[in-house]
C-alpha cells in the first residue's frame, strides 16, 4: 500500500491559521505553540469514514474498533455494494444492532444509487453537503460536522453541538462556567475565517492525543 504524503492529508492553510488566529485571540496565542508540528489529518474515504462513524455510534472506542474489524472482515473490500450483499445476522453476529445494520445499509443505499454527490463536495458549500449527509439514517449534524472537519478539511466549521467544543470554550474563556450556545457562537465570531482549526486546538486543550475519524 503506497504512503501518502503529509501534503496529501494535511490542510493546506494550517499555518496560515495559526498566525492569524495567535493575533486574533488570546487563548489561542498561548495554546498553539504548545502543540508543535502537530496537524489535523485526514485519511481513508468518504464512504469508510462515514461507516467508521456509524459503527461507533454509542460504544465506547476500544469496542467501536472491535467491531469495525469484525465487521469489515466480512467483505472483500469495503464498498457500498459489498456491505449491500452482506447477510444480516452475519452483520449481527460481527457484533452491530439492527438499527446499525440499517444504518449501514443506507449510507450504502446512499453512495451506490448517487443521492451523495461525492465528487461535486469540492464544488459545494458546508452547508449543502451537510443536507445531504443528515439525509442518511443514523447521521446526523454532529457526525456531518465532523465529516466536514476530519474528511473534507474545511476550515471553517464550528460545531456547536460538541460537548468537547463547549467544555473547551468554558475552561479556556469562562474559568469553567457553563457556556450557552451562543456565547460559543460569540466566541467562534472571531476565529472566522478558521473556526476549525481554533476548534481542534480546543479539543487539544482538554485532551493532547489528537483524534481522527
Amino acid at each position: 500500500m503506497a504512503t501518502k504524503t503529509p501534503a496529501e492529508v494535511t490542510p493546506d492553510y494550517w499555518d496560515e491559521a495559526c498566525k492569524h488566529l495567535v493575533k486574533r485571540d488570546r487563548v489561542l496565542k498561548k495554546l498553539i505553540p504548545q502543540f508543535g508540528e502537530a496537524r489535523l489529518q485526514s485519511r481513508g474515504d468518504a464512504f469508510a469514514t462515514l461507516a467508521r462513524s456509524i459503527v461507533g455510534q454509542q460504544i465506547s472506542v476500544k469496542s467501536a474498533q472491535s467491531v469495525w474489524h469484525r465487521w469489515s472482515a466480512l467483505m472483500p473490500r469495503l464498498q457500498p455494494a459489498a456491505v449491500l450483499a452482506l447477510d444480516v445476522e452475519a452483520q449481527r453476529g460481527a457484533g452491530l444492532s439492527a438499527r446499525k445494520v440499517d444504518y449501514l445499509r443506507d449510507l450504502a443505499e446512499h453512495f451506490s444509487s448517487g443521492q451523495v454527490h461525492v465528487r461535486q463536495w469540492a464544488q459545494m458549500d458546508d452547508e449543502a453537503i451537510v443536507e445531504e449527509l443528515v439525509a442518511i439514517r443514523g447521521i446526523g449534524r454532529w457526525t456531518a460536522e465532523m465529516f466536514l472537519i476530519f474528511h473534507l478539511m474545511r476550515p471553517n466549521v464550528m460545531p456547536l453541538d460538541d460537548v468537547g467544543l463547549l467544555k473547551g470554550i468554558s475552561e479556556n474563556y469562562f474559568s469553567g462556567e457553563p457556556v450557552s450556545r451562543a456565547e460559543a457562537r460569540e466566541v467562534g465570531d472571531a476565529w472566522a475565517p478558521y473556526r476549525s482549526v481554533a476548534v481542534w486546538y480546543i479539543w487539544r486543550s482538554l485532551d493532547p492525543l489528537p483524534v481522527d475519524y
